[in-house]
């Protein structure tokens, strides 16, 4: 079977609609030339056009005339096609806000709200661009401070920086984004390489949120415009976002949803990619390693006896515990001798992490249990002198000489014991 051919479609350019002073129009008269006026200006124009319609507007308007300069510092991917129409429209005499047009409105099937006049609208987005270019303005005055009291170059900070390389980052995302307007049918949503665009132009996690927040935004809308609300849904908004819905819905009107989801996908891919970015950060991120902590507050809360006067005794500083590899104790109300033999000896003496004993608020860690032992002694005058006269060689065998039961030690330090000996 043959396959059918698909029907070619050319790309003509519009002719802009006219607006005689005084003309009377009917509310569907002007309703049409209005769509047909946006429709030119947004797919027959770019962004310089825009701008220089939104600047001969400010220029023209008592209220705005006064933020010619704020408004001219923005950048120009600010200067949006919806505001450059509207502008366009002013300039060129059509009506601010046309009685039969808004009588028109009110009676076609599922409009919501009233007709507003357009200056209000110009209004609120010349507003986003005074902030915008408000901001940057502020930025320029630090950087000359900076420069006046250092009498060096501005530097940029890190925030500004990033968001520089994401701008450029982004124009070969926005050219392939813009073959949507010029040929919906030649669109392809899944055939930009993201992964070599990313890699060449060196995108970051810092970089992919800065552009996730530039494009989700759109993505959303195209969600919003793909999964209309319900009739139900719609009696339960406000007035102002039954309008945004209407305004949506207008501004995509000659598209076909075919086409929508198309531009919808794109964006899902791009997200997707973007995400993938920042994931791929997170996991290979070195996980932080904590400072080791310094050994006066390891042994800060140790509860020992520091000094004993019965059996002439005192304690050695805490300190020496951390990192030995024995522990000689006395209890002075049991008498009681032992030894805490560590369970992961250092031989070099180089108190690598793990190994020796150490102490964990009032207990004694990393000890050996089958091998850390005490015994009651009988007459602990004399074996306490004995004790302090041996050396390493006789400590080896000091409890085993000890004739008594050997009971083991459990790791607490109590107010009645009196820190004998650290070796290492």
């Amino acid at each position: 079977m043959a396959k059918r051919k698909q029907p070619k479609f050319y790309k003509t350019k519009s002719v802009e609609p006219k607006w005689e002073p005084g003309e009377e129009l009917t509310g569907e008269q002007y309703s049409r030339r209005m769509h047909a006026a946006t429709e030119h200006y947004r797919m027959d124009f770019k962004t310089d056009a825009y701008k220089k319609w939104i600047i001969e507007y400010v220029k023209k308007s008592e209220k705005w005339k006064g933020q010619l300069k704020t408004i001219s510092k923005c950048p120009d991917r600010e200067f949006r096609s919806s505001l450059g129409g509207l502008c366009r429209l002013a300039n060129v005499g059509c009506p601010d806000y046309y009685e039969p047009y808004a009588e028109y409105w009110k009676g076609l099937a599922g409009t919501m709200g009233e007709i507003t006049p357009r200056s209000e609208t110009i209004d609120k987005w010349l507003q986003e661009l005074v902030d915008i270019g408000s901001s940057i303005k502020k930025t320029e005055e630090k950087k000359k401070e900076a420069e006046e009291k250092k009498g060096k170059v501005y530097k940029p900070s890190i925030k500004e920086r990033i968001h520089e390389q994401a701008c450029l980052q982004s124009e070969a995302i926005e050219d392939w984004l813009e073959k949507w307007q010029t040929d919906c049918a030649k669109f392809k949503s899944d055939d930009f390489k993201f992964a070599r665009h990313f890699s060449s132009t060196k995108v970051t996690q810092a970089h992919a949120r800065v552009l996730l927040g530039w494009y989700e935004p759109v993505a959303k809308e195209l969600h919003e415009l793909l999964n209309p609300p319900t009739k139900a849904e719609l009696n339960r908004m406000t007035e102002q976002e039954q309008d945004h819905v209407d305004q949506l819905v207008e501004g995509y009107r000659i598209y076909d949803k075919k086409d929508i989801k198309k531009l919808y996908d794109a964006y899902g891919n791009l997200i997707g990619a973007l995400n993938v970015v920042i994931e791929a950060s997170k996991a290979n991120r070195k996980t932080r390693k904590r400072a080791p902590k310094s050994k006066e507050k390891i042994v800060q809360k140790l509860k020992y006896k520091s000094t004993d006067d019965k059996f002439h005794l005192a304690s050695i500083n805490p300190i020496d515990v951390v990192g030995s590899n024995e522990l000689w104790v006395f209890n002075t109300k049991t008498r009681k001798i032992g030894k805490y033999v560590a369970s992961n000896v250092d031989p070099l003496g180089q108190e690598r992490e793990g190994s020796g004993l150490s102490v964990k608020g009032t207990t004694i860690t990393g000890f050996k249990e089958s091998q850390s032992i005490q015994k009651t002694i009988r007459k602990p005058e004399e074996k306490l002198k004995e004790f302090h006269a041996a050396g390493k060689v006789k400590l080896r065998t000091f409890l085993e000489d000890i004739n008594a039961v050997e009971i083991k030690l459990n790791g607490r330090i109590n107010s009645e014991t009196i820190l004998l000996k650290a070796v290492r």
